[in-house]
């Protein structure tokens, strides 16, 4: 376990930046009377998260690695992050749904029938808190996986 105390560490710094954003997105109205906007501006989290990946590696190589670190083991940082934060992430969307904005999913199921993007069946199947779960999950991996990646070239440590 202190092999990843730092993978821990911010993991747990990731969670509470999604859940400050939520807070965030909801206050902008982009869960309700700015929901139009909400599909576009959501991918202004990338921003902080990429940030979040950053310290987190520079964290590791100086901290861990005592300011030698390769790529592979950036990578692996950046991977365990990520693993973590997937499997905290239905905890994180339940928390979402329930205590910050309870409306947004018939806010946007209502938006998603409206502008005729979706059918009323569809869209209740889609929009919902065990989909979006599972979409929480995948997205976590897959988005990790790809700034870890990206990120372990810039930080490992050029000797």
């Amino acid at each position: 376990m202190k092999t990843i105390k730092i993978e821990i560490k911010w993991a747990l710094i990731f969670v509470f930046m999604m859940l400050a954003w939520m807070v965030l997105e909801k206050s902008l109205g982009w869960h309700d009377e700015k929901i139009a906007d909400h599909a576009t501006m959501t991918n202004l989290v990338a921003i902080p998260s990429i940030a979040i990946y950053i310290f987190a590696l520079l964290d590791k190589r100086k901290n861990f690695y005592h300011g030698v670190m390769s790529y592979k083991q950036g990578f692996i940082t950046g991977l365990i992050i990520s693993v973590i934060v997937a499997i905290l992430s239905p905890l994180t969307q339940y928390i979402t749904t329930e205590f910050i904005t309870p409306e947004y999913f018939p806010n946007i199921i209502k938006y998603a029938v409206s502008s005729g993007n979706m059918t009323q069946e569809a869209a209740e199947e889609y929009f919902n808190l065990k989909s979006y779960m599972l979409q929480s999950i995948i997205g976590a991996l897959v988005m990790g996986i790809f700034t870890s990646a990206i990120v372990a070239i810039f930080v490992k440590s050029k000797s």
